[in-house]
């Protein structure tokens, strides 16, 4: 697993997943804390498989699928 490059791809879908969340609890009217703490934590979780996937395959088309190789 190459964590350098999952840390990126990780910290850019998990702000982009928790704003499209956020979006859907304000528009559809969850417009309380407890609502969009429920919407940051469900995009924090739905952003891992996200994150693995990206990571294995930009890793799989660069040929460093493993981090650091020399």
């Amino acid at each position: 697993m190459n964590w350098p490059l999952f840390s990126v791809i990780y910290s850019m879908a998990v702000t982009v997943t928790i704003g499209l969340f956020m979006i859907g609890a304000l528009v559809t009217g969850f417009d309380e804390i407890f609502h969009i703490q429920i919407a940051v934590g469900l995009g924090i979780l739905a952003s891992i498989p996200a994150g693995l996937f990206f990571t294995k395959k930009i890793g799989s088309i660069t040929g460093n699928e493993e981090g650091y190789k020399t």
